[in-house]
């Protein structure tokens, strides 16, 4: 299926929320997703998603809107589906704890 910007938006607005909201309910720690294998696993696929679907927008909607940083969305989607066995946690603990929340606050302020 082919996705508009507005619906790529959306989807990652509505990703990014949920896993955003799912950490903070399950009062997971940086630490705790650092050591746990499982709790990896469970961030990485909306990660992946929020990747592909910011990989996928329109150049002329990310120029629009350059204060997002798409090219680095979409390439730790790329570093985490191609080169797993490297991934670095702490950059990864980042994104979730820091970055993610500054993200919705973003995309939030466009639309949604």
């Amino acid at each position: 299926m082919k996705y508009t910007d507005q619906q790529r938006l959306q989807k990652i607005y509505d990703t990014a929320c949920k896993l955003n909201q799912y950490i903070k309910d399950k009062r997971i720690s940086k630490e705790e997703l650092l050591d746990d294998y499982s709790l990896q696993w469970l961030v990485t696929t909306p990660l992946y998603n929020i990747g592909e679907h910011a990989y996928r927008i329109s150049d002329g909607f990310k120029e629009k809107h350059g204060d997002i940083e798409w090219n680095m969305i979409a390439g730790l989607r790329h570093r985490l589906v191609h080169d797993y066995d490297g991934t670095n946690w702490n950059i990864i603990v980042e994104v979730v704890f820091e970055e993610l929340p500054m993200l919705i606050d973003k995309i939030k302020a466009i639309n949604c």
